[in-house]
């Protein structure tokens, strides 16, 4: 039986997603990010998903995300992507109550119009390094 407690893992979507709303309104930005595509679409919009990753210690995580950036132009959707891909470098600190240590891309940002609507599209991928919480914390 091991003596180590049990480690929870942070909802890396959810301290993602808040990160970047309040960073994108303080660089001038207030776009919405969401973890899942609005039925009403706003002409633009970030949205973060978690496609895999792996533990990375006994207690830290290392999540992969994707994250799409649309908006009404393909330099726009640049633009915006751009901007978001800054700002997530530089996520490392305590976030929402979870510590974040950093951030390592692995996809750069691509031209990926959106398949159901053709709305310009920029999208890349990172691994979020974060440590989890004991349970009972």
């Amino acid at each position: 039986m091991s003596t180590r407690p049990a480690v929870v893992m942070p909802d890396a979507v959810a301290v993602v997603t808040g990160y970047l709303r309040s960073a994108l309104a303080a660089a001038g930005e207030p776009v919405p990010v969401v973890s899942r595509i609005p039925s009403t679409r706003p002409p633009r919009f970030v949205r973060v998903e978690r496609v895999g990753g792996t533990r990375q210690t006994v207690v830290s995580d290392r999540p992969r995300l994707d994250i799409h950036a649309w908006a009404e132009t393909e330099a726009a959707a640049a633009d915006l992507a751009e901007l978001v891909r800054a700002l997530v470098h530089v996520i490392a600190g305590v976030r929402d109550g979870v510590t974040v240590y950093g951030t390592r891309e692995v996809g750069g940002p691509m031209w990926l119009p959106d398949d159901q609507t053709s709305t310009p599209r920029y999208a890349f991928a990172v691994e979020i390094h974060m440590r989890g919480r004991a349970l009972g914390d």
